[in-house]
């Protein structure tokens, strides 16, 4: 099957010393960099997406800000697609779709930053969009969230994400278990 890696938002801001550091990015990015190895050495597609806030007064992500850059740990090659985005879903008001499309693409693989916001959208998108979605669990990092007096830790926001996900949107594998999975076919 016609499968691409889809790196979403692995940018330097979510880093330890960025503006919005995410709890485990270092470990997440090392396990992201396995899969981009893994897709460039058997030559399948690859896609970086990085976010650009638009939003007036945001803290993060700002255009023109060493924190907007993609982290170094999963930095483009040259022939690599790279699309911006300005909102949590990947596909809306980018090229995504219609570069998939062109090149007959039928499921991704996805990894990336944050598993609750920019992940969760893009995988549900890709799933309503006709996409089979494999989710790279430990090539994911999030932060911990707080819903009135309740905080909740982020391993709990990361696992609670993906449980929702697992069946109807997408296969939740390991990199270990994608790599194996697509090196089979």
């Amino acid at each position: 099957m016609n499968s691409s890696l889809l790196i979403v938002d692995v940018q330097n801001d979510y880093f330890p010393g960025g503006k919005n550091p995410l709890e485990g990015s270092p470990q997440a990015a090392q396990q992201a960099r396995r899969l981009l190895e893994y897709f460039r050495m058997a030559k399948r597609p690859v896609v970086h997406i990085r976010h650009a806030s638009i939003r007036p007064g945001a803290s993060f992500f700002v255009p023109g800000t060493p924190g907007i850059e993609i982290h170094e740990s999963v930095r483009p090659e040259a022939g690599e697609q790279v699309f911006e985005k300005n909102y949590p879903n990947s596909f809306r008001n980018t090229p995504l779709l219609e570069h998939l499309h062109q090149n007959q693409m039928k499921r991704l693989v996805i990894c990336g930053m944050m598993t609750h916001m920019c992940v969760d959208a893009t995988v549900r998108a890709a799933f309503d969009l006709g996409f089979e979605c494999l989710v790279a669990q430990d090539a994911c990092a999030t932060k911990s969230l707080a819903f009135g007096e309740e905080s909740i830790p982020a391993r709990q926001v990361h696992l609670a994400f993906l449980a929702a996900l697992k069946g109807t949107y997408a296969q939740i594998l390991s990199v270990d278990e994608i790599i194996q999975k697509l090196s089979s076919e």
